[in-house]
């Protein structure tokens, strides 16, 4: 390090472009002094031949040394310090005579990735790469003047709090540029409004990502971290102090976008002192990242000390933070695998199950259970009208079978090439199913109106019961299905004009006026109708059932008992492969009849012949049925 001196931008230089510019300003004068317009000509012809010069140093550089050429810039015009004193006026008088030359020289600035160099030292490196910069630079024009620097000492600079070659670049217009002079250019500058504003409070400021990992190309974003001290806060908490400042600060960052003209996105991540310092204790590996590759732009002994304490291995995770990580994959894993049994079970499986039933209620049938569902299908659309393949019964059967062996356990985990066979199965049978609704309708035409007329009033009628209405007649279904359900906001209002359009329909049907528009009028709403209202009653029986639902746990069994009307059925554990199923008569007293043997199938026919719970009532002797059913040590679960 001793030699960094010979590698570094002079002092001079740097003193010059502060009293030349102040800001972005500079920066923006510099950029229309390479890119004019509406200039006078001979100027236009001057800086055009500027230009020409610019880019066949840029083109023989590159073609040199190619990508290890960071960025090229041309660096603001050096001035004269201001105020001389006497002996500064008679030195000025002597080199008079040398301004005019001076005003033609044209200042570039190198960087060089040095990063991969592993052959020869970093002086000799700098050496080689500024003696052939310099020499391609004499060829091209005797007055560009080079001033190559590594990019490892650019970064070296930053981590030892000398900043000025960072503001020298936000100041100076890019000619090449890999990403790196646009990031530190718009970084410097958001820096100095946010310390303008809040340097009471800013500890770092530092520039990270991919741009500081050798990653980064043009079009990367550019991460920069800001830590906020909130250890000495009284008139506010510690939340709101960040996301006050948080919020000021990304608008600065747009703001600064702004008036660089930069597009690359700038990702702002504020923290606060102590939630860093809680993530540096639990080893966040975000935090560790941050500290080993990010270079400060601005630091008040925080951000530097922590660094070099990394580096010496100092700063380790504790066995805890270890142990929660290692912890953290498996229950991730968990519950992917978990992800993926609910969507075979649930999603695929309502996809073309819940499809199934309303073509079967659009033929003329009421739904089935979703255990009966593919024999239905099967027996009617394949075997009887020959409207449906083979093929997508073995489908519908399949997604079937599959979630009755994840309910039942039998199958304990489902693969991801499963599920996307499922996802892929479910594609094709929707859209068969939807070319099967066209037939069926296509069928049975004029007469499919009267029966989509009775079929979605008989729903509308169930769905009312759902919602406390025993009665309803024909000429009040309208206003009530648009009074309980439409207004209220359980059905989405479009189901409102599709009713209409079914209900118009009858009636000119009535009349013997039925045209073919109004017979596709009353189809188009009438199967997306029907889906909707059987989902719903199907969403809303499910939650009313779980209602008449309890659940116990007698030793390391889990037990339920269902409350239906005017029966209960008893499943003695619940996680069995063969489920013992046992049902009795629900006396009016609210206690149980005599247990009699009985079968899922039963189980299942029972619920399918509902409409719809009623709601039930727990009466005290139905306690004590339950410890002489699962013994006296049973447990009730609540909110399971």
């Amino acid at each position: 390090m001793t030699k960094k001196t010979s590698r570094s931008l002079q002092p001079k230089k740097i003193k010059a472009v502060k009293e030349e510019t102040n800001g972005e300003k500079g920066s923006q004068e510099v950029r229309q002094e390479v890119g004019p317009t509406n200039l006078p000509p001979e100027i236009e012809k001057k800086l055009k031949a500027l230009k020409d010069k610019l880019d066949s140093f840029k083109t023989k550089v590159l073609d040199k040394f190619g990508d290890y050429i960071v960025g090229i810039a041309l660096l603001p015009p050096e001035k004269n310090p201001k105020g001389e004193n006497k002996e500064a006026k008679e030195e000025k008088k002597e080199e008079k005579k040398d301004e005019k030359k001076e005003e033609n020289k044209i200042h570039l600035l190198t960087v060089v990735d040095d990063t991969t160099s592993k052959k020869m030292s970093k002086d000799e490196l700098h050496h080689k790469f500024s003696s052939i910069i310099k020499q391609i630079a004499e060829e091209t024009d005797k007055n560009i003047v080079t001033q190559s620097i590594l990019l490892t000492d650019l970064w070296q600079n930053s981590y030892d709090g000398k900043y000025e070659l960072n503001k020298l670049i936000s100041l100076s217009a890019p000619i090449h540029d890999t990403g790196m002079l646009a990031a530190i250019k718009i970084a410097e500058i958001h820096k100095t409004m946010v310390l303008k504003k809040f340097e009471k409070y800013i500890l770092s400021y530092v520039l990270a990502g991919s741009l500081t990992q050798g990653r980064a190309t043009s079009t990367s974003d550019i991460d920069v971290w800001i830590v906020i001290d909130d250890t000495d806060v009284k008139k506010m908490t510690r939340a709101e102090l960040k996301d006050k400042l948080r919020s000021i600060i990304i608008g600065m960052g747009v703001e600064a976008g702004e008036l660089t003209g930069i597009k690359n996105k700038l990702n702002i991540q504020v923290y606060i002192l102590t939630d860093f310092w809680d993530s540096l204790k639990e080893a966040n590996p975000i935090i560790f990242t941050l500290l080993r590759d990010g270079v400060p732009f601005y630091d008040r002994g925080i951000f530097m000390p922590w660094k070099q304490l990394l580096r010496m291995g100092r700063i380790k995770p504790s066995r805890e933070a270890i142990d929660l990580f290692m912890s953290t994959g498996e229950q991730s894993i968990n519950r992917v695998k978990g992800r993926l049994k609910d969507m075979g079970m649930e999603d695929t499986y309502y996809a073309i199950l819940t499809p199934s039933q309303a073509a079967l209620m659009l033929y003329g049938l009421p739904p089935p259970t979703p255990k009966e569902t593919p024999e239905v299908m099967e027996e009617i659309f394949v075997k009887k009208e020959k409207m449906l393949e083979p093929e997508y019964i073995k489908i519908l059967k399949h997604n079937v079978d599959v979630r009755k062996k994840i309910e039942h356990g039998e199958k304990k985990e489902l693969s991801g090439t499963e599920l996307d066979e499922l996802i892929k199965n479910a594609e094709r049978y929707l859209k068969r199913i939807g070319e099967l609704f066209k037939e069926i309708e296509n069928k049975y035409d004029e007469r499919s109106i009267l029966f989509l007329y009775d079929e979605i009033v008989t729903i509308i009628r169930d769905v009312l019961k759902i919602e406390g209405i025993e009665k309803a007649q024909d000429e009040e279904i309208i206003k009530l299905f648009e009074d309980e359900l439409i207004s209220t906001g359980k059905v989405p209002a479009r189901y409102l004009r599709d009713l209409n359009e079914i209900v118009e329909a009858k009636r000119k049907h009535d009349k013997k006026k039925l045209t073919k528009s109004d017979i596709e009028k009353a189809r188009k709403g009438s199967s997306g109708l029907i889906r909707f209202l059987v989902e719903y009653m199907q969403r809303k029986r499910g939650k009313e059932l779980e209602r008449a639902k309890i659940r116990v746990k007698h030793g390391e069994k889990y037990g339920e008992l269902i409350l239906l009307d005017d029966v209960a059925f008893v499943i003695h554990d619940i996680d069995a492969k063969e489920k013992v199923i046992e049902k009795a008569v629900l006396n009016p007293d609210g206690s149980l009849g005599v247990l009699k043997e009985s079968s899922l199938e039963e189980f299942e026919k029972e619920l399918a012949k509902m409409k719809f719970p009623k709601r039930v009532f727990i009466k005290e002797p139905i306690f004590e049925d339950v410890k002489n059913i699962f013994g006296r040590d049973v447990e009730v679960l609540l909110n399971y």
